[in-house]
């Protein structure tokens, strides 16, 4: 018998969440979103209670829990706002697990430990202008030069590339070699050589900065360096592949918040003498949103089952993300028709929703992407 009942721990890691996004979070999302203004004080706060370095253990400054409960505490913050949420997915899935899994001792009490804690906010950085899909496809160049690197290129679409400390970035160290040749370094802010770019205007999740950065001639030490040269590309995707556990929960907890947001709308709402609940065409809506829910919050969490359990979990996040993230886009868009002229205001924050779940099928591998993943994994 498949038990799916939460921990008491899992319950409360539930309820903290909640009551964070809904007492810190709610009260300013439209403001955040219409001026992109970053969510400083809030990603603080939930430093203090955990939430940024949830599955790294307790000696190296993280919260010690497992991805189950992880995934937990993600639906709840994006099921209020997803620009939040992607920041604390950044920071958990990709940053802290790469240098919790390849960093050595010196880099993790050094990084991983601010990072985990809270002190300190990462970014991730692997594509490039000319890249997108085809991750391996770099141009940025780091040379040897007797204790150090001297790197030189162009890396784009970063995520908390303003606001963050400390950069996880991987670049050619053999040029000759496609992706065997790529090689995972970390760069503090303020090293000199590097520059950040101008916020990008996006269509969503606004509150979240992206940019491009710049190395022009940045040197760092050869400690940086993470793992062994031309490791790099596998560090990368192993990180890929357990962050699109967290982007799924992103997805699932914006689509919950579309189906709730479509249910109280319906009830409240009077045409032609009724509520508008009573329409089949409403009920069929709702219903469809409510069966994709569920059904993406099974996926999302045998997925993190999975990667608890220390099994093979790749195909089940790239489902996991493919549904979730499918889910999101269309109950987003159905909520605001449900709305009617009213989901395309601003202030009834349904638009949004529409706008911040399209990236959920971008980042972090597009759709066709994860289909191809899956797909090979089913025919290898």
């Amino acid at each position: 018998m498949i038990d799916l009942t939460l921990s008491t721990e899992q319950e409360l890691i539930k309820e903290t969440a909640k009551d964070f996004a809904e007492k810190h979070l709610l009260p300013g999302v439209i403001s955040r979103d219409e001026n992109s203004e970053f969510p400083r004080e809030q990603i603080k706060k939930m430093g203090e209670l955990g939430f940024m370095g949830m599955m790294v253990p307790e000696e190296w400054g993280g919260s010690g829990f497992d991805t189950l409960s992880y995934v937990i505490a993600i639906e709840e913050i994006a099921a209020v706002e997803l620009a939040t949420s992607t920041i604390m997915s950044v920071n958990n899935s990709l940053v802290c697990q790469v240098l919790l899994d390849n960093g050595n001792v010196e880099q993790k009490n050094k990084f991983l430990k601010p990072l985990a804690n809270g002190n300190k906010l990462g970014a991730y950085s692997l594509s490039e202008p000319q890249s997108g899909s085809d991750a391996s496809n770099m141009r940025t160049y780091a040379e040897k030069d007797g204790a150090d690197y001297i790197i030189n290129g162009t890396k784009n679409w970063v995520t908390s590339g303003q606001n963050s400390d400390i950069v996880i970035f991987f670049c050619l160290t053999n040029k000759e070699a496609g992706s065997k040749g790529v090689s995972a370094f970390v760069v503090e802010k303020g090293a000199p050589g590097l520059s950040i770019g101008k916020k990008e205007d996006k269509l969503g999740i606004r509150a979240s900065d992206t940019c491009e950065i710049y190395f022009e001639n940045c040197r760092i030490p050869a400690k940086n360096r993470i793992g062994d040269e031309g490791q790099g590309f596998s560090i990368a995707m192993k990180a890929l592949g357990g962050g699109r556990i967290g982007i799924a929960a992103q997805a699932l907890g914006l689509a919950r918040s579309a189906l709730e947001k479509s249910v109280t709308y319906a009830k409240e709402r009077q045409q032609f003498g009724k509520s508008i609940s009573q329409f089949g065409a409403i009920q069929n809506k709702i219903a469809d949103i409510a069966t994709n829910v569920d059904g993406s919050r099974l996926l999302v969490w045998q997925a993190a089952h999975l990667k608890d359990q220390g099994k093979e979990y790749i195909k089940e996040s790239s489902m996991a993300k493919l549904f979730a993230s499918s889910t999101a886009m269309k109950a987003a868009t159905d909520c605001v028709q449900i709305h009617g002229g009213y989901g395309y205001m601003q202030e009834y924050g349904v638009e949004r929703l529409m706008r911040d779940a399209k990236i959920t099928e971008i980042y972090e591998g597009t759709s066709e992407i994860q289909r191809l993943v899956i797909g090979r994994a089913l025919l290898k």
